[in-house]
């Protein structure tokens, strides 16, 4: 039983209204006898003490009502930057530090408080003069009981003797899978120069909600650019390289037109009363799109060293180099000491140590000299001393190694003692390769090896492929070889045949590493997939020929299950398993295959990415033709819903609870 609801007041509340007269475009309450009011009553009251039972009376539905506000709501010259908006009810801020957006912005934060009835803001900041400020609260404003929104209420003043009323709006998207991004700032400069961005804060300012949708509100009549930003040192600028960022060459020109919009009218949750044209104020562009992007990090710095296996250590850089860097060994002799290993963008480097006598040694000192940014943002040669330290210590390393050997002479000694073969030697500790086959692959699957350290051989006359035709097995042929952009990562290429059995058979001691560890026996069967358990999808993609575009069909949760690169605007996907999926793709500008972030120095753009605004209901033995215009709807209406992480922030759910309420109390919902 809640115990801000007054139980006498909410069975008044029912008798007064299952006697009230009928309304028009209200559904009239069945009339009840007070008889049956009082045994109503006693039920109601007794269903409080248990629990699960209606409480009885309706939630609140109304939001907080406006009475006064000082200064006056859009009154003009203002000088006085204390600030209080009174309301009807007790009320509360949500978050107003990141919901409240103050604009023309403040270097110094506006204090926002919610106190009983009303709001009390006070500015901080020198006010211009002849100018509009904006209060924007978005849905930041609720009651206190049932959280109820005020919605977008803006409350504004001028310093002049005018309030600019002009307004745009629009959406901010991550340009990379065109995500609504939620409370990036978006601002406006009147300096058209691109260098204002960097050099002067915003004019006006607004926060995207979460569908990404921002309103810019009390603008002047002029010219304007405008960009997206993840302020992160709040100087409403762009001034450092991981701020999240949107800027276009368009110009704003704010403007606005008479225009009608449709409001519909409820008679209750179910039915609709009537659809009423209502003329309002349309303010345009109310539909730009900024495709925010976080520029590569180009400043190079060692982040951390670590040694977590004693057989080798890694260095981390926050950017790659073309230059790896220069190991000098202080108390160990460094020469042909390692076998070098470094990430596909070279910002990590990883040394295995050849010699065991150097695996064992806990301490490795060393000099490192590698290419560093300094203040000025140049690369120099930088040199730093680092003691390299073993995770575990040899002397524990040994006594988890007598450990295993005392375990070891136990069974070999029980084995004994039973007259059941036993060895006399512990076996040296084996390679242990990572096999990665599938029980049912693709046609297109390979199999995969990983290697735990580097290989020093790889014997391929002890690998074995068979081949499964009629009720005989026949060899197979393969190729084996290292796979591209993956360390100590192998993969196996077979003529892989649609519904025919395989046999991946590895001899002992096909595979051994730096430290003369072998690997063990390893036999697998599988069968490919016949072709009738698969889909073919084809997207003929119009606008897009002669330009390199790369096509992504995409799983339930926006992953990439199969790629295909194209300049001839047609892309299709063999072996797609039944299923649902989406599609995307980028515009391949550099050709390399990967998806590219932007420079705002350079005036570059991120790569421009499009969503197929359907899902991709595929089944077996089907055959997909789709044609694809990526530029038919605009951007921020083209992903899919159900792939979509940044979800709309759910409506209150005060109505639902009220009709639910009604049905638990067997009476009929009015609505409000």
């Amino acid at each position: 039983m809640k115990t801000d609801r007054n139980i006498s007041s909410r069975l008044a509340h029912l008798a007064h209204w299952a006697n009230e007269p009928s309304k028009p475009n209200k559904p009239k309450a069945p009339r009840r006898s007070l008889p049956w009011l009082l045994l109503a009553a006693v039920a109601v009251m007794a269903s409080c003490a248990k629990m699960g039972q209606p409480d009885g009376g309706w939630y609140d539905e109304t939001p907080p009502v406006i009475i006064k506000t000082t200064p006056q709501d859009k009154g003009v010259n203002i000088n006085q930057k204390k600030i209080a908006i009174h309301f009807d009810e007790y009320i509360q801020i949500d978050n107003p530090t990141e919901k409240v957006v103050v604009s023309p912005p403040q270097m110094e934060q506006a204090e926002i408080n919610a106190a009983g009835k009303k709001i009390e803001i006070e500015l901080k900041d020198t006010l211009k003069p002849n100018t509009t400020y904006t209060i924007d609260f978005s849905d930041a404003i609720t009651d206190n009981n049932e959280n109820n929104p005020l919605g977008n209420y803006t409350y504004s003043f001028s310093t002049g003797d005018h309030i600019d009323t002009l307004e745009v709006a629009g959406y901010v998207l991550n340009a990379k899978d065109l995500e609504p991004i939620k409370g990036i700032l978006v601002g406006l400069y009147s300096n058209l120069n691109d260098t204002a961005f960097t050099g002067e804060p915003m004019l006006r300012v607004s926060r995207t909600d979460s569908r990404g949708k921002f309103i810019i509100k009390g603008i002047a009549p002029g010219d304007y650019r405008i960009y997206a930003l993840q302020d992160a040192d709040n100087n409403y600028r762009f001034s450092q390289k991981g701020e999240q960022l949107a800027f276009t060459h368009d110009i704003i020109t704010p403007t606005f037109k008479p225009d009608i919009r449709q409001d519909t009218l409820w008679r209750d949750t179910l039915h609709i009363d009537s659809i009423a044209r209502v003329p309002y104020t349309h303010f345009l562009p109310d539909d730009i799109t900024l495709r925010a992007f976080t520029e590569t990090q180009t400043d190079r710095y060692l982040i951390k060293s670590e040694r977590t296996e004693p057989d080798h250590f890694t260095f981390f850089f926050s950017y790659g180099d073309s230059l790896l860097p220069e190991v000098k060994g202080l108390n160990f002799d460094e020469r042909e000491a390692f076998i070098t290993e470094h990430s596909e963008k070279r910002d990590t480097v990883t040394y295995w140590l050849r010699d065991t006598m150097l695996v064992n040694q806990d301490t490795l000192r060393m000099e490192l000299k590698y290419m560093a940014t300094d203040t000025l943002g140049v690369l120099r040669l930088q040199t730093d001393t680092l003691d390299m330290l073993a995770k575990t210590p040899y002397e524990k390393r040994m006594e988890q190694q007598a450990d295993r050997y005392k375990e070891w002479k136990k069974k070999q000694d029980r084995a004994k003692k039973r007259g059941k073969p036993y060895e006399t030697e512990m076996p040296a500790a084996a390679l242990k390769p990572q096999y990665m086959v599938a029980s049912e692959p693709d046609p297109d699957q390979n199999v995969i090896i990983t290697m735990p350290a580097p290989l020093a051989k790889a014997d391929t006359s002890c690998i074995h492929l068979y081949s499964k035709h009629d009720t005989l097995w026949y060899r197979s042929p393969y190729v084996f070889r290292p796979k591209q952009g993956a360390n100590r990562t192998y993969e196996l290429l077979g003529e892989w045949r649609p519904g025919i059995e395989y046999s991946l058979e590895i001899d002992t001691m096909a595979f051994t590493d730096i430290y003369g560890k072998t690997s063990a026996p390893y036999k697998q069967g599988f069968k490919v997939r016949s072709e009738d358990s698969y889909a073919t999808v084809l997207f003929e993609v119009t606008g897009m020929k002669d330009t390199t575009i790369v096509v992504q069909l995409l799983s339930s949760s926006d992953e990439v299950v199969k790629e295909v690169s194209t300049d001839n605007g047609t892309a299709e996907f063999f072996y797609v398993k039944p299923g649902t999926y989406y599609a995307r793709m980028f515009i391949d500008s550099n050709r390399n295959g990967e998806w590219d972030t932007g420079l705002y120095a350079d005036d570059r753009q991120a790569e421009t990415t499009y969503y197929y605004p359907e899902k991709l209901e595929c089944k077996e033995k089907w055959d997909m033709t789709l044609t694809w215009n990526p530029t038919s709807r605009k951007p921020f209406m083209q992903k899919p819903l159900e792939i979509t992480k940044q979800k709309p922030e759910k409506e209150k759910t005060i109505r639902r609870r009220n009709l639910e309420r009604a049905r638990e109390l067997g009476i009929p919902y009015p609505g409000k």
